[in-house]
């Protein structure tokens, strides 16, 4: 490992926020096509089993590409990445829309979660062009884009969506995301720069499983990678369960619970915009996300004790404003204590973790639903608890790593 601090080519005003703001472009495609799945899938007269795999396919390639990506953008430049990344999704989404069947439909959405899999990419430009003190709030930044094209998509894929017509009803919204991704494409082609020199004088590299080694034993790298899977796995299972859940106790359809959802991603927003960054160079990246974790945990279990949708739509505004304040501050410890030779590739490492709890969260939560009908509350509450000391006593290991970068071993 060479000791010599990366090369980063010379950032122009705004690098930061002009990516995120390319990137809501391929992001509103996200949204457009997320909540059309069960509809796409049922076209194919799929059971459901078949449609919790086209749900998982994409997480699982995710959890592949993530490292992957984020390991060849250290070495080889942000921007060829990005290009090749969000080219891939361009022809997943297009080639989705001629699937002929349920099961070419899996293989091209593992393909998707694969080419899909380069949020490590942009986290990895965000810390090559941001002062170690200004990622957290950048890195909220990138969490709002994502939630506006969460709460914006769906309503222009259900405009476009033909459920009756079969799996050819789905063509529009599917060409709408892939056109999207590739202005997305175009965009970074044409306006965003290169934030890394490419990388020649290194001599060693870790293999893959050994940089997996260091990470996992690594005083803060390895906490914070299994706060993001705890937490990950507490709130998918949630999310996943929160329709049946929701109808069952207060008899809500499709249009109240996207209405709960509307107001979720609104209060995230405005939290990452408004709050996120100012409140961790305030107080510190570490006390903001034990505290945000704590905020969440505590709205998780409330939800037990829910009485009204009013209350739920209110506790669930709650786990999002936590997570919100949580989340973004993750990164900016990773970015800072990672090796700056391999920051892509580390939090690649810490996003296969959310997406491998993206996988396994569901499907737990599902398997405790019939013998507990509030059992993902409860369970993500107890799950997310342990995740407050986890953030506690990384700060502590952390030191000066808070103030300033280290390498990512021990």
């Amino acid at each position: 490992m060479s000791d010599t601090p990366p090369q980063r080519a010379p950032a122009p005003p705004f690098a930061a926020a002009s990516l995120i703001a390319v990137i809501f472009i391929n992001m509103l495609g996200f949204g457009i096509i997320v909540p059309l799945l069960p509809f796409y899938a049922k076209s194919f007269n799929a059971q459901p089993w078949q449609i919790g795999l086209i749900f998982g396919a994409y997480s699982v390639g995710s959890f592949i590409g993530e490292p992957f990506w984020g390991r060849l953008s250290d070495r080889y430049g942000r921007k060829p990445l990005l290009i090749s990344t969000i080219t891939g999704n361009c022809l997943c989404y297009l080639a989705l829309a001629f699937a002929p069947n349920i099961w070419a439909a899996f293989f091209i959405r593992l393909a998707g979660g694969l080419a899909a899999g380069n949020g490590a990419v942009v986290q990895g430009y965000i810390a090559d062009v941001t002062p170690p003190e200004k990622r957290a709030r950048q890195m909220a930044y990138q969490g709002a884009a994502w939630n506006v094209g969460l709460i914006i998509g769906p309503s222009v894929g259900g405009f476009f969506a033909h459920p009756n017509a079969g799996p050819i009803g789905f063509r529009i919204p599917l060409f709408i995301a892939s056109g999207l991704a590739a202005l997305c494409v175009t965009a970074i082609a044409l306006i965003i720069r290169e934030s890394r020199v490419r990388e020649k004088g290194i001599s060693h590299r870790p293999s893959r499983w050994a940089a997996i080694g260091e990470a996992v034993s690594h005083g803060v790298i390895g906490r914070m990678m299994l706060l993001t899977f705890l937490v990950g796995f507490a709130f998918t299972g949630i999310e996943s369960q929160f329709g049946l859940w929701s109808q069952a106790r207060f008899g809500w359809g499709p249009k109240d619970i996207a209405v709960c959802f509307a107001f979720t991603g609104v209060t995230a927003f405005f939290c990452q915009t408004l709050l996120t960054g100012r409140l961790s160079e305030r107080f510190g990246e570490g006390k903001m996300l034990a505290v945000g974790m704590a905020i969440t945990a505590l709205a998780a279990a409330g939800q037990v004790m829910s009485t009204s949708g009013a209350m739920t739509v209110a506790l669930m505004c709650i786990t999002a404003a936590g997570q919100s304040v949580a989340f973004p501050n993750v990164g900016a410890i990773i970015s800072r204590t990672a090796d700056p030779h391999r920051q892509g590739q580390i939090l690649g490492l810490n996003n296969a973790c959310g997406a491998a709890a993206r996988v396994i969260g569901p499907i737990c939560a599902g398997l405790l639903v019939p013998v507990l009908r509030d059992g993902p509350f409860i369970l993500g509450a107890l799950v997310v608890a342990p995740a407050i000391l986890l953030a506690l006593s990384a700060v502590r290991r952390a030191g000066p790593a808070e103030a300033e970068p280290s390498r990512a071993s021990s």
